[in-house]
């Protein structure tokens, strides 16, 4: 356990934000986005949504409070309790009815989010579906956190990225690649235990492609802008990760897609 000089509890996780723990609660920095995430985090409370954290509020340095949620969140090597079936298709259940708990939310007036809408906007996205924004209790997942690149976009936006993290969706030559035929039987489930059909499960490839180049050019637009944090992400060569696994899905869209019965 790390701890900063006045006893907060240093959490770890994608090195983007300073993110601390103090008593039941993790204390994050603030941006333009942070109104609207509120309101969509009051939103899903109102909504009883149980897999997203409460919100309390802004502290004396100018933080947002959030209430903490218990378990454990999975990086790269992942362990065997995250690459299971079942926490696959448990994250597209809770993926679903994320989804579905977004309806009807109105953004305040003058809202701003992190990463821009998409069209059509039929949810709110997470906008960053994946193991280390998942908490996990016994293997299961149970909640979403880091809500920060929340925004509206189509529920395939945020599902083909949510894929492309779970399945994953990486180039079989990545660490942790299956090869495609398993790829592919895993794809069917995530898209099975979401409810998606087999016309945006064949879309999902090119609608993950999409979100790549999106991600690629905003973490070079961030790094030669001098962010730390996405300059070190670029250095050490996620952005030629990811166009290799672009590569990948367009040379085997239709393979993937292909549901498989298992």
């Amino acid at each position: 356990m790390r701890r900063s000089e006045d006893g907060e509890e240093i959490l770890t996780g994608g090195g983007v934000n300073h993110v601390v723990r103090v008593a039941g609660t993790v204390r994050r920095p603030t941006g333009p986005w942070t109104p609207a995430v509120h309101a969509l985090l009051r939103h899903l409370a109102g909504r009883g949504f149980t897999g997203a954290p409460r919100v309390h509020g802004v502290d004396e340095q100018g933080r947002e409070v959030l209430g903490f949620v218990a378990g454990e969140t999975a990086d790269h090597p992942l362990p065997a309790w995250a690459r299971t079936d079942e926490a696959l298709t448990g994250a597209a259940r809770l993926l679903r009815r994320y989804h579905d708990a977004t309806a009807g939310f109105t953004p305040p007036p003058g809202a701003v989010w992190y990463l821009p809408p998409v069209e059509p906007a039929e949810v709110i996205c997470h906008g960053d579906v994946a193991t280390y924004n998942t908490v996990f209790r016994d293997g299961e997942p149970v909640a979403f956190i880091d809500f920060d690149t929340a925004h509206p976009g189509p529920r395939l936006w945020d599902v083909a990225y949510a894929a492309y993290r779970f399945v994953p969706l990486t180039d079989p030559g990545h660490a942790g690649g299956a090869p495609v035929a398993e790829q592919a039987r895993r794809l069917g489930l995530f898209a099975g235990a979401y409810g998606l059909g087999d016309d945006a499960l064949k879309a999902l490839p090119d609608m993950a492609v999409t979100r790549l180049e999106r991600l690629v050019a905003f973490m070079r637009e961030r790094a030669a802008a001098g962010d730390a944090a996405f300059a070190g992400h670029v250095a050490r060569g996620d952005d030629r990760l990811y166009e290799r696994d672009m590569a990948h899905l367009a040379r085997h869209a239709g393979e993937l897609t292909c549901r498989t019965r298992r």
